[in-house]
């Protein structure tokens, strides 16, 4: 059986088609029936995912194609969710590299590479989307090759397969000139170059745990692969924690894979990958072992975070209205449940009892983990993400991004211009037809606000990707936002007559009717300082008409901030209040007198 399975990783950049490649997969190997219903994206399960578009969390699921066994984890592509593809890559044995024809390698390619050739795998090439207006695969291939080159791949993992697809039509090639209309010459390329899963079958049973769930019915389950020896549901194995403790228990269940469905079986043998039940306590890392030899196996590390942003129990006037959980407790507990599965999260506490600092990979990591909380009830006040500093040798370094920018050519110039306040230095500038790529070498502190302020910029057609480069000394102070903000000065309800008074002012990120608190943010001001204003007035009626005064009012419709928005708004003295229904920006201080005076 052993010889008959391959393990491989999908991993890419973010939206080169690395979920609709699983689809395309799962179809040719007969996975749904001829009348099943299928989803977009099935891999893609959870909300957050469905509504983004986007991976967020590693999946596995398996396929048999001829007397192959094929398990296949499909990864995020996104930066911030790099912890997720460094965990699985200890799994597989291979990886299919997916690259889209058009624009060639991006940042999180480059990353997600760099993972897979340290740990010795080697890489199926996939150039994607080669039905693409404008697509050029033979130039892909040259840059993928120029990037195994700088990235010090050997010569075994340089004589890489390539195979051309369109998983959206469902078709591979192993050469752009041939007829092909399934994924066939894919699945060949799979099992002639995938290695059969290393280890021994008659050794102690070892197995790493590199996922956790829960399930409303087993309780806690581990998903790892074997990398030694067998094992059998009912069988008594020790645990190995990470501290060198050992813990005995009993599998209760072991589930293997059919497609996407997990289905129980009675036994497992090296290189499967298998969710195993029975133990309460269990953590990514720790290795399930033979009862009678428990030897733990070595766990890959996990790049440090770099950002962090403070969780506050919500201290406004509104608090405890609209969440379920609301105590420091509630979100302490959330947090250390949050803390098990999610391995590049990093939770501590402060002075202050009621504040926790959370420590993640980027702006979207921690703003996914805020978004799944308010889902589920809960209600707390968030600051402004922070870059984690490090003093090494006695030098502050702050952590650097590499930031790459695809815009039209015509607004190159606002682009470069907006990076030299933010400490950004140009490595690399190239034509791509209409467009044009800029790459940049910039603080991570640089690039909080800076996606909003260049969509504008561009009307809307830049697309920016960022991972992170390396640390290196500090780049000195960068200017944060320009512009002051608004105000409220008193509890009550705002109305269109005070509104249309303050239009002038600025731009209003509320509409009439809306509950608003003494210090709450109702807006941005024009200028560069804050102004209390009272958008709660109303019109003092009298028995005289005048002629021009009680025209219509026509309100401009307020700018409506997302959670990532709101995040990259706020200042230092600034905070985002959290409920299942609201996103509130607010003053720390709400008092305007001790505001004044700090």
């Amino acid at each position: 059986m052993q010889e008959r399975i391959r393990n491989i990783a999908i991993i890419a950049h973010v939206d080169h088609g690395k979920t609709t490649l699983v689809d395309a997969m799962l179809k040719h190997a007969g996975v749904f029936r001829e009348n099943e219903a299928i989803t977009e994206r099935v891999m893609d399960s959870n909300d957050l995912e469905k509504e983004r578009g986007i991976t967020i969390l590693a999946k596995n699921l398996s396929v048999h194609h001829g007397r192959y066994k094929i398990n296949i984890v499909d990864t995020p592509g996104h930066a911030d969710f790099g912890g997720e593809v460094e965990r699985v890559l200890k799994m597989v044995d291979s990886v299919l590299l997916l690259v889209d024809a058009l624009d060639g390698p991006m940042p999180q390619t480059r990353f997600v590479l760099k993972k897979s050739l340290d740990l010795g795998l080697k890489p199926i090439v996939v150039i994607n989307k080669i039905d693409r207006p404008g697509s050029r695969p033979d130039e892909v291939v040259d840059m993928v090759f120029d990037l195994f080159c700088e990235l010090n791949a050997t010569d075994e993992q340089l004589d890489f397969p390539i195979v051309y697809t369109s998983a959206k039509l469902g078709f591979a090639k192993l050469d752009l000139n041939s007829d092909s209309n399934s994924m066939e010459p894919l699945f060949a390329v799979i099992e002639s170059n995938v290695h059969p899963p290393a280890g021994d079958s008659k050794a102690p049973f070892q197995l790493l745990v590199t996922n956790i769930d829960y399930n409303d019915y087993i309780g806690r389950i581990a998903t790892g692969r074997i990398f030694n020896g067998r094992v059998k549901a009912g069988e008594t194995v020790a645990l190995v924690r990470r501290d060198g403790s050992i813990e005995r228990g009993r599998i209760t269940k072991l589930l293997g894979y059919e497609g996407l469905k997990q289905v129980e079986i009675p036994e497992a043998c090296t290189g499967d990958i298998v969710t195993v039940a029975g133990f309460d306590d269990v953590g990514i890392g720790e290795t399930l072992a033979a009862a009678d030899n428990p030897v733990a196996l070595p766990y890959v590390s996990i790049d440090e975070p770099t950002i962090s942003m403070n969780f506050i129990v919500n201290s406004s006037p509104f608090a405890g209205r609209e969440g379920k959980f609301v105590t420091s407790r509630n979100i302490r507990e959330r947090l250390d449940r949050e803390l098990r599965t999610n391995v590049s999260l990093r939770v501590e506490d402060t002075a202050n009892a009621d504040t926790f600092k959370v420590s993640g990979r980027g702006e979207l990591h921690l703003s996914i983990l805020i978004e799944n909380m308010r889902r589920e009830g809960f209600e707390m006040a968030v600051s402004k993400p922070e870059v984690i500093l490090r003093v090494i040798d006695g030098t502050k370094m702050e952590p650097m991004e590499y930031l790459v920018v695809d815009v039209p050519s015509e607004f190159q110039g606002a682009i470069i211009e907006k990076m030299g306040p933010r400490k950004g230095e140009m490595t690399s500038l190239q034509p791509m037809g209409e467009t044009v790529r800029l790459e940049f070498v910039v603080p991570a502190r640089g690039l909080i606000g800076l996606r909003g302020e260049l969509l504008t910029e561009t009307r809307g057609t830049a697309v920016m990707t960022h991972t992170f480069h390396d640390y290196a000394p500090y780049k000195g102070d960068i200017p944060g936002r320009k512009n002051g903000v608004l105000i409220a000065m008193e509890l009550g309800e705002t109305t269109a007559y005070a509104l249309d008074a303050l239009q002038p002012r600025g731009i209003l990120f509320i509409g009439p009717g809306v509950e608003v608190y003494g210090g709450m943010i109702i807006g941005q001001h024009a200028k560069d300082n804050d102004l209390d204003v009272n958008p709660c007035k109303g019109k003092k009626l009298t028995n005289v008409r005048a002629s021009g005064s009680d025209d219509a009012i026509k309100l401009t419709p307020p700018r409506i901030l997302t959670l990532e928005q709101a995040l990259e708004f706020i200042d230092d003295d600034e905070l985002v209040e959290v409920t299942p229904q609201s996103i509130r920006l607010r003053k720390k201080e709400l008092d305007p007198n001790k505001r004044k005076r700090k």
